[in-house]
């Protein structure tokens, strides 16, 4: 039985300002109607002897990972959710632990969250081609022929036989990389992989020992509720960070590389966005509400506001409500420049949208100033949320869309749009949605903390 395993941990910040940290890139219809996490999970949707996917990421993305999955009519076998990153060996690891009831001959088939693959049935042929070198013990890696000298990716160097590995390239400068393709013998290392569960914890044990034993313990320390697995917080902090690559794939001697050619593409840039997108006449990659005049080779991407390209070449000009971006394309690896900076001033665009997804639902943000911040708020059905006594803030609602039903102390009552109702600060309460349809509301915050 295949198990895919999918790897959403990654922050995608070279994709800002649409990624951010509590929204990443692999949430983003990018390429496509669906996310690129929803394209991963439902990759090996109709073939023979799959299981359901199990995933592992962030504990923040829970519930964005869970409404993807809902909408994707995706089931899933697991979620282990991680308190913070490890790399890729870690959250590999776990995800053995939690199959290692499957028996023997359980093959992982390893794949990141963030990779757009155009030839769902040649990859199918590729994973085909790697089962039985999986069986054997291997540990396959898909390569990709390269098409460029590019920088950012590794590089597989091929030996003697057909799937032989004679050497992992980590990502090479450009006269190096410009060598490896001249060579004829290298490939690029797609970080997609196939493996038999027990064989990739005997060679961790082998070589990172030290993962091994602290993935272990916050696996078996770790909480369930229901299909979700919280990992031990205290126990996964002891644990190492490293990738699959420098953990194992570059020591062990069971490695093996099947070609994959299948359109693959790591969206890790806005460069590598541009290459994948459908373009206008002139070379554009165009999103929302634009315009562009004797503009070419450009992404434009408008998300609340107009957006007018005029004379630009090889630019990269991204729009949200709270951010805009403007780059040469050429450039794009530079994006993670801006990040950095907006973390260390402490500003939050980094961090989150407007639009923050809850449990119960989300909230978008329309307004804010000096003790006061107006949000839309959605609310599905049957979901709510409390408030405690000792907010410091005052609250109305505007119900937009359906109803609300406000319980305060022993008094209960229920507002149907367009009602409003009030809340002094102080007053313990809360909102919930009793009915099966989503629940809108219009909301004002007054106070000295405004935060939910």
């Amino acid at each position: 039985m295949i198990h895919p395993v999918i790897l959403s941990g990654g922050a995608g910040t070279r994709l800002w300002p649409l990624s951010r940290l509590q929204h990443p890139k692999q949430v983003l219809p990018l390429v496509g109607e669906g996310s690129l996490l929803q394209e991963a999970a439902t990759r090996m949707n109709g073939v023979e002897h799959v299981a359901d996917p199990l995933l592992v990421c962030n504990e923040e993305h829970r519930f964005l990972v869970d409404e993807q999955m809902r909408t994707a009519g995706q089931s899933t076998a697991c979620v282990i959710l991680e308190p913070f990153g490890r790399n890729t060996a870690p959250a590999l690891t776990l995800a053995a632990l939690a199959l290692q009831d499957q028996g023997d001959g359980a093959l992982l088939l390893v794949m990141p969250s963030d990779h757009h693959i155009r030839d769902h049935g040649a990859f199918h042929a590729a994973v085909r081609q790697a089962i039985p070198l999986a069986l054997d013990g291997r540990l396959v890696t898909f390569g990709v022929h390269p098409e460029a000298p590019e920088t950012g990716y590794g590089y597989i160097r091929r030996g003697k036989g057909p799937h032989e590995v004679a050497a992992f390239v980590e990502k090479p400068d450009l006269d190096t990389a410009r060598r490896l393709i001249e060579s004829g013998r290298c490939l690029w290392n797609s970080g997609i992989f196939m493996m038999d569960l027990s064989v990739w914890l005997e060679e961790l044990a082998r070589h990172r020992p030290e993962i091994v034993a602290a993935c272990d313990r916050a696996f078996r320390q770790g909480t369930r509720e229901g299909r979700f697995l919280h990992v031990d917080r205290e126990a996964f902090g002891e644990c190492p960070s490293d990738s699959i690559d420098y953990a194992v794939m570059e020591k062990t001697g069971r490695a093996a590389v099947v070609q994959l050619a299948a359109g693959w593409t790591d969206l890790g840039s806005w460069s590598s966005f541009w290459e994948v997108s459908a373009r206008d006449d002139d070379g554009n990659a165009r999103s929302g509400d634009t315009f562009a005049h004797g503009s070419r080779n450009c992404v434009l991407i408008a998300n609340g506001r107009f957006l007018a390209a005029v004379g630009l070449d090889g630019m990269v000009v991204v729009e949200t409500p709270d951010a805009v971006l403007a780059v040469p394309r050429e450039k794009a690896q530079s994006v993670r420049e801006v990040v950095g900076w907006l973390e260390s001033q402490g500003r939050d665009e980094h961090r989150a949208h407007r639009r923050v997804y809850h449990s119960w639902g989300q909230c978008e943000r329309i307004e804010a100033g000096e003790r006061y911040e107006v949000n839309r708020l959605t609310i599905g059905p049957g979901a709510g949320f409390s408030l405690h006594f000792d907010d410091p803030r005052s609250v109305h609602w505007v119900v937009v869309k359906g109803a609300v039903r406000v319980t305060s102390g022993e008094r209960a009552a229920t507002i149907a749009a367009p009602g409003s109702i009030s809340m002094p600060a102080g007053k313990v309460h809360r909102i919930e949605n009793p009915n099966d349809t989503p629940l809108e509301i219009v909301e004002v915050r007054a106070g000295d903390r405004l935060e939910r």
